[in-house]
């Protein structure tokens, strides 16, 4: 397991406060210790979840104030002044980004989200996306990254929501991430069906499914990480192309 080298301790800084949850950011290595036995939890691994990039990310903590401030929900964030740092991200091991780096505008790569699995409350998510609301209006952050990942390494589970990501969300060609993984589903390439959106919606990572109604776009692969016991798709966000209407909910999220 990576040891934890954080440049800094942070302040216990508050980031948002909803009701039942708040999400703040992580204060030092207990905090980090914490997020990495939630993660190892919801990500079903058998040693600590853990790495080198935890030691140079911030880390956002959602908590339940009605039980003790359980830790149900978290993630990390990696902050580029632009593209030219991309090569630096926890993606970069797996997919080619080379055409990403001539974005200029700041860019953020969100990691390693988990939600407690014994918490099924929609406002974890919603506290959890305020936050990273509220840390892109106040960074001038212009675009998020990062892998949106599916359970487990068997594309068969998956194939209208697939479809889907094929027929309309493909990331722009100038950005388009390029294959880097030896072990990768050409989903764009391989797949003739048209998608049954019910299934498909129903199969989408919730995630995935919140960056894909804002206007987010997916690589044209899946990387097939069995470390992990995933799928995922490289997926990018402009928080320009986002339209008025939801970012106003997500404002209101903020308060």
């Amino acid at each position: 397991m990576a040891q934890v080298m954080l440049k800094q301790e942070l302040p216990n800084t508050v980031m948002l406060n909803n009701g039942r949850y708040r999400a703040r950011l992580a204060s030092g290595a207990a905090d980090i210790a914490a997020a990495r036995v939630l993660r190892s939890r919801a990500f079903s691994t058998e040693t600590t979840d853990g790495d080198s990039f935890d030691g140079f990310c911030q880390h956002v903590l959602v908590e339940d104030r009605r039980n003790g401030n359980h830790l149900v929900c978290c993630f990390r964030l990696f902050d580029m002044q632009g593209g030219g740092e991309i090569g630096r991200s926890y993606s970069a091991q797996f997919y080619e980004l080379s055409a990403l780096a001539a974005f200029e505008g700041r860019m953020v790569e969100i990691g390693r989200f988990c939600i407690d699995p014994d918490y099924g409350d929609p406002d974890i998510l919603r506290t959890a996306w305020g936050a990273m609301t509220a840390y892109v209006d106040e960074n001038g952050v212009e675009m998020l990254v990062g892998c949106s990942s599916f359970a487990g390494t068997e594309a068969e589970a998956y194939l209208d929501a697939f479809a889907m990501l094929k027929h309309r969300h493909l990331a722009p060609k100038r950005w388009l991430p390029r294959v880097k993984a030896p072990d990768v589903f050409h989903f764009a390439a391989r797949l003739r069906r048209k998608p049954d959106s019910k299934k498909a919606m129903l199969r989408m990572p919730p995630l995935l499914r919140t960056y894909l109604a804002m206007g987010g776009w997916v690589s044209d692969h899946a990387v097939v990480d069995r470390q992990m016991n995933t799928l995922h798709v490289f997926t990018g966000l402009e928080i320009r192309s986002i339209p008025p209407a939801r970012k106003k909910l997500l404002r209101a999220l903020v308060g």
